[in-house]
């Protein structure tokens, strides 16, 4: 237990010394934004160690809830950790989230903070870490396009319907259905699953507010095409006159 602390308070300290290094690095740009490349940083490197402990080093988390802790998911549930207190401590000082984000963040430091200490369900906390994350650069990409002025283009468009998409599949779908293996299974513990159950219900808060979205985009994409349509027809009947 002493040699995981010690790894966490490590991984936190990486995190904080690279957001203090791109703070000094792009000093024009603001704190969200250098934090906005560490949650990027962390969702990329997530993804990659996650998609390779599910895919490759097994066992496969459909199949295999409630089995012990192996090396490589212990490692990547504490890179994980020590990012989530970081962002954590950055969203609270900053004030920069809502409920809704706070409350993502809090359940998966509790379910890390459970998992480390059990000893066992790793596979389903990386599978969970997978699917969190893989929208994670879509998002970051979002807000990045946002601010440089280029969200209103066609690759903000393809990045929104790129990020709807992969949340519906990974938080929905497959998240449910690793949800209902993870219930029926009995080796995971009532406290996993009970988080389990927590973490799908969140993804259902976030789902609400991405069909708000997707609806608003809709209309406006709508509107758009009306508008150009209208001025493409103004002009050539004007065309006509002349």
């Amino acid at each position: 237990m002493a040699l995981l602390v010690l790894g966490v308070l490590l991984c936190l300290s990486f995190w904080v010394s690279f957001y203090f290094i791109l703070c000094n690095v792009n000093g024009s740009r603001s704190y969200e934004w250098n934090c906005r490349l560490v949650t990027l940083a962390h969702g990329i490197l997530a993804v990659c160690i996650t998609a390779y402990i599910g895919y490759v080093d097994g066992p496969w988390p459909f199949t295999h809830p409630g089995t012990k802790n192996t090396a490589l998911q212990i490692s990547a549930m504490v890179v994980s950790l020590g990012y989530f207190i970081f962002d954590m401590a950055w969203c609270v000082y900053f004030r920069t989230e809502g409920p809704v984000m706070l409350a993502h963040h809090t359940m998966s430091i509790l379910g890390i903070l459970l998992t480390l200490w059990l000893g066992e369900s790793g596979i389903e906390s990386c599978a969970v870490l997978f699917g969190s994350e893989i929208t994670n650069p879509l998002l970051q990409a979002r807000w990045f396009l946002k601010q440089t002025g280029r969200y209103r283009t066609l690759l903000g468009d393809v990045v929104d319907v790129l990020f709807v998409l992969l949340f519906v599949v990974m938080r929905i779908f497959v998240g449910g259905t690793m949800l209902y293996c993870e219930l029926i299974s009995p080796r995971p513990r009532f406290f996993i699953k009970c988080g389990g159950v927590a973490m799908y219900a969140l993804s259902w808060v976030f789902m609400v507010d991405i069909v708000r979205f997707a609806i608003r985009k809709s209309k406006s994409w709508h509107k758009q095409q009306r508008d150009q349509h209208e001025i493409v027809a103004a002009n050539g009947h004007e065309w006509k006159k002349d």
